[in-house]
């Protein structure tokens, strides 16, 4: 009997083990890597990426953020996916150097559990127009009001410091990791990602389904990378990128409007150019901008058909150099194209519309070189007496030809005409 108790015992032990084994095998945190500032895309990528975590039946997932900030209503987005997760959600500034300014403080406010590395910071969270332009006195303090409101609702209720959090937005404080930590603005510091699966193993958080207790330690990590697509779309993002396509498109559709059919240029123009229209959805964008560029092509059509003496080219240049500067009219430097970006662009791309147009218009007052018109003027020899019929030879080939004068046999003759199969031609001087 004692010896069949202990067999129990022993075969308790074991199942328990093998269960706790089995159980922390099947326990995964998907972690996201987000390098970018905040775009429609991100939005996207972090919303899609949650769901997809809580339908997998993770035990959390682990937003590693670095940003400079981006725009307001994709922050929105993804911090009301974030105040109702259906899983936990940890939004960890990660790695070292790395920062969670503007959207990104308000993001990781928002998140169930709020972690850094050592050597980065948050804040500077201060509203800006982001489309550019004056706004008046009442207008700015209205805008930083409804992002006191919105960033002290979300302190609140994540339990942190609503009072440095309504200084992020009033005065643009920031601060580094361990003094966030230490005035209650972030949960943890963790070194890198398993010390922060020690820290937050054991805590309690609120999410759609209710307060769950998380289980993360030794849990699987799993990585989840943002798709091809969504990558080349959020490369196209950027406003340098973006600038660079436009330019692009239309130098492609005017190569292909200068030259029917040639095909290429105008496809890849096509592309660039509805590549660089996405990308404005994304990117505050002053049309202004767009119409001085537009206005710089005219004028630089205008400078091969008038003689300018360059004036109209210059004007091109100055309107399509003013236009780029003002297509992305942002405060926020990451979301401007770069003047290292535009001056090259702009000069390569006057210097190319320039030779384009120049060559295009000699090419329409050329001589032509072949069929009928080509043989106007060309010089050969009589073959034979021309009086008034003969023979020439000219441009390679034997002509019946027909002169007004006398021709001997040897001498050099000069094509005024073409008819049908027979030269016209008269002695040519000297």
């Amino acid at each position: 009997m004692f010896n069949k108790k202990i067999q129990l015992l022993l075969t308790a032990t074991f199942i328990l083990f093998l269960s706790t084994l089995l159980n922390a095998q099947e326990r995964q945190v998907r972690v996201i890597n987000v390098q970018a500032t905040i775009n429609p895309n991100i939005a996207e990528f972090i919303t899609h990426s949650i769901k997809m975590s809580a339908s997998s039946g993770d035990e959390a997932i682990i937003i590693e953020l670095d940003t400079p900030g981006g725009l307001d209503t994709s922050m929105r987005e993804i911090v009301k996916e974030l105040l109702s997760p259906p899983l936990p959600v940890i939004v960890y500034v990660h790695p070292g150097g790395g920062r969670a300014a503007s959207a990104g403080a308000l993001i990781t406010m928002a998140a169930n559990i709020a972690a850094m590395t050592p050597g980065t910071n948050i804040g500077a969270a201060h509203p800006v127009n982001i489309g550019g332009g004056e706004v008046s006195k009442e207008m700015n303090e209205k805008i930083t009001n409804d992002a006191v409101a919105f960033i002290r609702g979300l302190a609140e209720k994540r339990g942190r410091n609503a009072e440095w959090a309504v200084k992020a937005v009033k005065e643009s404080a920031s601060i580094p990791a361990e003094e966030a930590l230490k005035i209650n603005v972030i949960d943890i510091v963790a070194g890198d990602l398993n010390d922060l699966l020690n820290q937050t193993d054991g805590r309690k958080v609120l999410s759609a389904r209710g307060e769950v207790t998380l289980n993360t330690k030794g849990a699987k990590i799993v990585r989840e990378n943002m798709g091809f697509a969504r990558q080349i779309l959020n490369t196209i993002s950027d406003p340098n990128v973006a600038y660079i396509l436009m330019m692009l498109g239309l130098l492609g559709l005017y190569f292909e409007l200068a030259n029917p059919g040639a095909l290429f240029p105008g496809v890849v123009g096509a592309i660039c150019i509805v590549l660089a229209f996405y990308a404005f959805q994304t990117i505050p964008v002053n049309y202004a901008g767009v119409l001085l560029i537009l206005l710089s092509i005219v004028l630089f059509v205008a400078e091969a058909f008038v003689t300018s003496y360059g004036i109209l080219a210059i004007g091109g240049i100055v309107a399509m150099f003013l236009g780029s500067i003002m297509l992305f009219d942002s405060p926020l430097p990451y979301l401007r194209a770069s003047l290292t970006v535009i001056i090259p662009t702009v000069l390569a791309t006057a210097v190319l519309l320039i030779l384009a147009i120049t060559y295009a218009i000699r090419a329409q007052f050329r001589k032509t070189k072949t069929g009928a018109e080509g043989m106007i003027g060309e010089v050969g020899e009589a073959r034979s007496r021309i009086s008034p019929t003969g023979k020439v030879f000219v441009a390679g080939e034997y002509w019946d030809a027909e002169s007004n004068d006398v021709i001997e046999e040897g001498e050099k003759v000069r094509v005024t005409a073409l008819k049908g199969l027979k030269l016209k031609v008269t002695r040519e001087a000297g």
